[in-house]
Formats: structure tokens, sequence, C-alpha cells
């Protein structure tokens, strides 16, 4: 039985921090051979764009400043993501023995380990089968169509997730919306037609009832346990790691630089 590290967090982070925190898993899972399963919330609206997208074209910016919405880019691709009320997990590890050395084999077992959570709280879902080409050409947020093997329930995608990899080590993270915000994705987003907002979904809108972000993030760790079977060691962040999660934060997710204009910062990091 294998050993996983698991973050489950209980209060609600700024999305810069978010991100911050994810990439120092990353780079901890590059430096030696672990996993890290962390499951995390958004204290307010927050869009994060994928690492290749050009800004002004996935979002309206002026509205999301006059809105609130807190902007951030991702260190993996796909597309842009409004992210607050919400479970979301990331997975970084350097174990090909359990997730393969590929990104479709690693991305696939992950959704499957969702969907497992999913089931545990009593919603059927199931991987979409491919991606739709206009989907992949433009430049709507994550959550307009499924992509091939993330997890959707009756053709709507409940869950949107992205990876990035370097050699055999990954980093995978994913928003399970606990409600809809449709109107605030729709104001701030480029080209959401309504006929689009309609096939999107959320955990409370499937079973019917109120999900808190404490209840669906234990289901969702449920569902990883169960169908990986690892063993489960909780992992807090010390102050000295906090210290270097502040200084990626500070150079990097709250640094226009990087979020607006994709200039990746020299970290220089020692760990």
């Amino acid at each position: 039985m294998s050993l996983w590290y698991v973050l489950l967090e209980k209060q609600a982070r700024r999305g810069s921090y978010n991100m911050a925190v994810d990439e120092y898993l990353f780079r901890l899972a590059q430096q030696k051979k672990a996993t890290f399963l962390r499951l995390y919330t958004w204290s307010q609206p927050t869009a994060s764009l994928g690492a290749g997208q050009d800004a002004s074209r996935a979002l309206k910016l002026e509205e999301c400043a006059k809105r609130g919405v807190e902007v951030v880019r991702r260190m993996t691709g796909g597309k842009m993501v409004l992210h607050h009320l919400e479970v979301t997990y990331s997975v970084a590890s350097s174990e090909v023995e359990i997730f393969t050395s590929t990104l479709e084999g690693s991305y696939r077992l992950i959704s499957e380990a969702l969907v497992r959570g999913l089931e545990l709280m009593g919603v059927k879902a199931q991987l979409a089968e491919h991606t739709s080409s206009t989907y992949a050409r433009s430049h709507l947020p994550c959550f307009a169509y499924p992509a091939r093997n993330e997890v959707e329930i009756n053709g709507k995608k409940i869950i949107g997730s992205a990876q990035k990899r370097v050699g055999n080590c990954f980093i995978q993270h994913g928003s399970i919306p606990l409600v809809k915000e449709l109107e605030l994705l729709a104001a701030i987003s480029q080209g959401l037609d309504a006929s689009r907002q309609e096939r999107i979904t959320s955990l409370s809108d499937e079973l019917g009832r109120q999900v808190s972000y404490l209840e669906g993030a234990e289901y969702i760790l449920a569902g990883f346990r169960s169908y990986f079977g690892f063993q489960a060691e909780e992992r807090r962040l010390s102050p000295e790691e906090l210290g270097i999660i502040r200084e990626i934060e500070t150079k990097k997710y709250a640094n226009p630089r990087w979020t607006l204009e994709r200039v990746e910062p020299e970290l220089g990091l020692i760990f």
C-alpha cells in the first residue's frame, strides 16, 4: 500500500496563494518520490487562466476589476475557470508506478477516482469520450464543454481539470463547483452564450440540496482512497514552507507580468 501526503485545507484562501501552494507541492514531488493530494477552496471569486491563454481574449478584465474578481494564471494549461464556491483538488506526484508515465494515463486514472468520489455522494457521473473541435479552438471558459476523459453528467461537465508534466513528475488540479455562478461567469468571460450556460451544472444542482465545501472535500478524498487504496498521512505546511510559498506567490502568482503578460519569473528557490 502506497503512502500519500494529504492536505485537507479548511480555510478558504486567495487565488494567488492557492496557486503558489500547488507549485510548491509540484516542486517537492520533483525532489523526492512522493504523492501529494490537496483539497482546498477560494476566499473570493477568482478567474484562473491556463498557462498559455491570452488574458484579454479569455476575460473581460475591466469587468473582473469592477466585480472584485481576482485574476491568476495557472502553471497548467487549459482554459479559464471561475473559482469560488467549489471543491478544488490537486495531485502532485512522481510515482509512475501509480499513475503511469503519460499525461493521458494519469489524467484518466485521476478522473476515475473523482467519479468514485461523486458516486459515494450519490451522483452518477462518467468520463467524456471526446473533445469538441469547436471548444478546442475557442476561448470559451473551461466548463462550456467537456473534454476527453473529463468528468461529466449527462453531457454536462461537473469537473474541469488541467495537468502539467516535467519528466515523470506531474501536477493535476481541478474544479468541482458546489453551485453555479452563471451570471458572474457570463459577465467576465468572452463569448459564453445562453445555450452553453444551460450545459453547466454543479454538485448542489445534481443532488438537489446544498453541499458544503467540507462535505464535498471529504467525499472526494474518500473517492481517491477507495480507488487508489493508499495509506493517508496528514501533511501540514511548516512555517519555513509557508515562507517559501509566500515568496512564490509574491514573485509569480501575484505578479501582473506573469498573470497578464505570461512572463515567467526566475524564482531561484532552494529546497
